[in-house]
């Protein structure tokens, strides 16, 4: 017998589209690239915004409301890197104040141990989505109440990425869940929440939640990665805090996740991420 009976659970009638509980918007800032040249960044983040699906409409309105404070066309997309620093901060005002959860896998490549484990196309990405479905996982587990609606999953929405092929992510994901089923691999995805057939992907433009993901993303992003001039901006990783997944007290490896650990880490950046033990520890 598999550990989900014998493979019951996708005869379930509950598993149908449109009867999840929560939807993961998940967007990346910085490059997977490890040669370190010009145009290549010292890191990787992935970041997901969870919202239950009864409150993702908020979403839309939180996207409006600050495309017309800043006087943005209301069609189209917000993107974190296009704006000035007063209009990132508008955002994130929004952001923190709303009723969703923020994850986030931060990834510093030069402390990698074996970074030619990841060489191999997307190799880095998919290694690190693993780790975010993880905390994902986590939260939706623990966070379904009573009066919520649908089974307790939760939909994952990707940003498109060209250049990727969401088939062989798709596979991937399908490959770990049948791994844990069968025994074969230890991993701390809690599967019953995550239905591998229910993945989608799309521009920013299309959902709101995307937008708000590439904003989460950036931010983390920013308050690690050195600018030109050698600097790097904190304020808004620290402008979050409110919404960061966190579990009792603890943030550090649920809401926000360094891979590799913070200590090892934290050898190699030069006191540059003082607001982590300052917000977050």
């Amino acid at each position: 017998m598999s550990k989900r009976g014998a493979r019951g659970r996708f005869l379930d009638a509950s598993r149908v589209e449109g009867n999840e509980t929560f939807i993961a918007y998940i967007d990346e800032s910085g490059d997977e690239g490890f040669n370190f040249l010009p145009g290549c960044s010292e890191w990787f983040v992935l970041s997901a915004v969870l919202v239950r699906r009864t409150e993702d409409l908020k979403m839309v309105d939180l996207t409006k409301m600050v495309k017309s404070e800043l006087g943005k066309p209301i069609k189209k997309a917000l993107h974190f890197r296009d704006l000035g620093h007063k209009e990132r901060l508008s955002l994130l005002r929004q952001i923190a104040a709303a009723n969703l959860r923020t994850i986030s896998v931060v990834v510093h490549k030069p402390s990698l141990i074996s970074p030619e484990a990841f060489n191999e196309n997307y190799r880095l990405y998919f290694y690190v989505l693993r780790l975010l479905c993880e905390r994902i996982s986590w939260y939706c587990r623990d966070n379904k109440i009573t009066r919520d609606q649908g089974n307790g999953e939760v939909k994952l929405i990707f940003s498109n990425r060209s250049s990727m092929s969401y088939f062989d992510l798709r596979k991937y994901l399908s490959k770990l869940e049948r791994m844990w089923d069968e025994g074969l691999i230890d991993q701390q995805i809690h599967w019953p929440v995550i239905d591998t057939r229910r993945m989608e992907t799309l521009t920013a433009g299309k959902r709101a939640g995307l937008q708000v993901a590439d904003a989460v993303a950036g931010s983390f992003y920013y308050a690690t990665e050195h600018s030109p001039l050698g600097l790097t901006e904190d304020y808004y990783a620290r402008m979050l805090k409110p919404v960061v997944y966190r579990r009792g007290k603890n943030y550090l490896g649920y809401g926000l996740k360094f891979f590799p650990s913070l200590n090892e880490v934290l050898a190699r950046t030069e006191g540059r991420l003082g607001w982590v033990e300052q917000v977050y520890a």
